[in-house]
């Protein structure tokens, strides 16, 4: 299937179906794309978008990770 680049926003009354990633094959970015990982939250499944330089999970702003890192 072909890429497409479009401006405005997505309307839509179907489901949109997004590719699904692990952390380890995270593609990468251009700036406002969003993708599904499939452990990106501690080894859950989140929606995240990307900054520019780093894939952000949707719901707390922080860097996808397969697993809980302690500090």
């Amino acid at each position: 299937m072909a890429n497409t680049t479009f401006s405005g926003p997505l309307n839509t009354n179907t489901v949109v179906g997004l590719n699904v990633y692990t952390v380890a094959t995270a593609p990468d970015g251009v700036e406002g794309q969003i993708a599904y990982f499939s452990n990106g939250a501690a080894g859950n499944p989140i929606l995240a978008f990307y900054d520019g330089s780093n894939w952000k999970r949707c719901d707390t702003g922080a860097t996808i990770a397969a697993a809980l890192i302690n500090n």
